[in-house]
Order: structure tokens, then sequence, then C-alpha cells
């Protein structure tokens, strides 16, 4: 069995038995033998995995650590179990700390059972990181992170494979994290760094205040629009082969392909209605939440409806013709006006009128996003 197939059994048996694993050797027993194990190494053989391994760390004698893996009958990895309600921090990780420079061991794991942390020495020689440089979610985890994995297996295990990519893992791992903390909530630095690209007052506490809730909301939206570009772009390529589908496109949420009601063999989603989109998105979020508005594809028109609805239409793209390109404008009773436009920025020239459209068909709900 692959490693992957192996990891996701293990996976679905920490998602049954967790509620009932409460303490650290329950956890040793239930998942992180079995995932030695998934790794390739035999758990029972005190020549491959060492239980309770002792080395004397200075003053203090008799100190075990949970588990040591040899490879080549040499100690290659120690792991310190906790329980899997333990959030791993630098506490758990002392004991591993100070045992990793009496070993030969360049690798150590720090485990709840369901996250492993994995550390080495590349800061400095024989002296565990403080920072682990690979991090792997049980319940949690990517393609990539089992192709990382797979190097700790007991068939493929090459020290120096492991260490020529782990430091740019390492730095990769903690870039990521710290740009999920400005997504979440930007710092000062990350505030003053975007809106000076922008403003060109000076950045007082004021300003400061004003930009954050801005900057947050960008990041959001940024993060949604290439998620759905991207969506879209998926979408193009799977079905323009079959000349096209009906696309139902909800800003921050999975793109989905709805069933038309006409023949879909003649629908197809051009770019430019897909800039047109994005364009009324952008005009339109300053009073409806950009997640509200959506793209459905039709066979003579593009509509842009607010909350999917048939009966909350924005605005109509006819594009379909070569040589001339029109919109349908709509009030907040439906009725239409066909209008002709030169080019797909001239929608904006219509700011007015989308955004009051779209405040007449939701009156009561229609607030500017925070």
């Amino acid at each position: 069995m692959e490693l992957a197939e192996k990891i996701k059994t293990l996976a679905g048996r920490i998602e049954k038995q967790r509620g009932s694993v409460l303490t650290e050797e329950a956890a040793k027993t239930a998942f992180v033998m079995p995932f030695l194990n998934a790794l390739g190494y035999d758990v029972f053989d005190p020549h491959v995995v060492v239980p309770e391994f002792t080395a004397d760390v200075g003053l203090k004698k008799g100190e075990k650590v949970d588990y040591a893996v040899k490879v080549n009958d040499k100690i290659a990895i120690l792991i310190e179990c906790k329980g899997c309600g333990v959030n791993l921090g630098q506490t758990q990780m002392s004991q591993l700390y100070r045992y990793f420079h009496v070993t030969e061991a360049r690798f150590a794991i720090l485990t709840n059972g369901i996250e492993y942390w994995f550390y080495s020495d590349l800061d400095e020689p024989n002296k565990m990181d403080q920072r682990p440089f690979f991090r792997f979610n049980m319940l949690d985890h990517r393609a990539d992170d089992i192709t990382e994995l797979q190097k700790f297996t007991a068939g493929a295990f090459d020290v120096d494979a492991i260490l020529s990519t782990a430091s740019n893992l390492k730095f990769l791992s903690a870039i990521k994290a710290e740009l999920l903390k400005e997504f979440e909530s930007p710092s000062d630095d990350m505030i003053r760094l975007l809106v000076s690209r922008v403003y060109d007052g000076r950045f007082v506490q004021k300003v400061r205040d004003d930009f954050a809730p801005l900057v947050a909301t960008a990041f959001r939206d940024a993060i949604r629009d290439r998620v759905s570009d991207r969506l879209v772009t998926a979408l193009e390529v799977t079905s323009g082969a079959a000349a096209g589908l009906a696309v139902s496109i909800p800003v921050g949420s999975a793109a989905t392909v709805q069933a038309p009601e006409q023949d879909d063999e003649e629908i197809v989603t051009t770019e430019e209605e897909i800039e047109g989109y994005h364009i009324v998105k952008a005009i339109v979020r300053s009073v409806v939440k950009a997640e509200r508005i959506v793209m459905r594809d039709a066979k003579s028109y593009c509509a842009i409806l607010l909350d999917d609805n048939n009966r909350k239409p924005l605005i109509r793209l006819h594009f379909n013709s070569k040589t001339v390109k029109y919109i349908s404008l709509f009030d907040k009773d439906r009725n239409g006006e066909k209008i002709k436009i030169e080019r797909l920025e001239d929608i904006y020239g219509f700011e007015d009128r989308l955004r009051a459209t779209t405040m007449g068909y939701d009156t009561a709900k229609a607030t500017v996003p925070a």
C-alpha cells in the first residue's frame, strides 16, 4: 500500500477515535505507533524502534524520550509524544532539545499523534533548532506534504537528501505562517507599506485606523479573486472541447457548473464576459458583499445577478457579436434598457445605476461591507 493510502486510513481512524484517546500513552498506542509503522518502521523490533530511549544529559540521569528510531543501526530520529489534546509548542520541545545534542540523531519529532513537527540542526551543528522545518498534520495535509513525508520512510531515508531541502522548507513554512497572520490581522508595518503605495498623505494614527480594515478586506478579496480566476480557467479548459457549459461563479466560494435551462452546447463563457463580471463586482461591492454577485452565462447573453437570483438581474452582457457590444441595465422593477458600448471600461460609466439597482433589490439589507 502506498504511503498516501496508509496515511488516509490512519487519518480515518483518528477522526473516529480521537475523542476516546485521552492520555499520552493512549495516543502512542493508537496513533503514533501506527504512524511509524506506516513509514515502514517495525515498532515491535527494538533494534529499529527503541521505546523509552535513555541518554544521560549533564547532571540529569535516566531521562527518557518516548522513541528513538534507528536506521542502519544508528539513532536517526528522536520522538517525543504528547496527548492528543496538547497544543505543541516551545514548552513541549524542551526534552527533545536536551537530548538532541548528546545523540547522533539528526532529526527529532514532536507529536501529539495528530500533528508531527520535524526538527533538525540547521542553524547550529548538533543543536536542535527552535523552529521545526516541516509540520505534518494527519487531518489537514496536501499532496506536497505526503511527498515530503515520504523522505522519512524506512526505504527512502537519506539524511543528506532531507537536509538539502530542509532549510528552504523551514523558511518557506515560516513565511507562509507570517503571511497568514498578515491576512488575518495586518500588522502596522504591512499597513504602512501598502498605504504608502496608494495614499500620498502622512501616515498618522487616524489614517492607520481607517486603512487597517481596508487592507484586511483587500487581502481576502485578492485571494478570492485569484481562486475564482483559477477556477474559471480550469472550467474553460475542461469544457472548451465540449463547446462550454453554463457557469455560476459566486466569489469567495467554489465555482460550480450549473445545469443550464437550454442547450448548453452553444454556450461559451468568454474572457470578455469574465472581465465584465469582475468590473461589475468591483462597482457594486461598495453596497453589497462581493460573494453575493454571481455570473450565469446563457446562449444569447451573460447575466450578472444578485444572490444568483434570476429575479435580481444587475446587468446582461451581450458580447457574442464580433463587431458590436451591448449591455442591458435594469431598474429595481427589472425594466431593462439595452445600451451599446465601445469598450469593457465603458461599464464604469454606469456605476451609479448599477449601485442603485443593487440597492433597489435589497434596500433593507444593502450595507457597505466592513
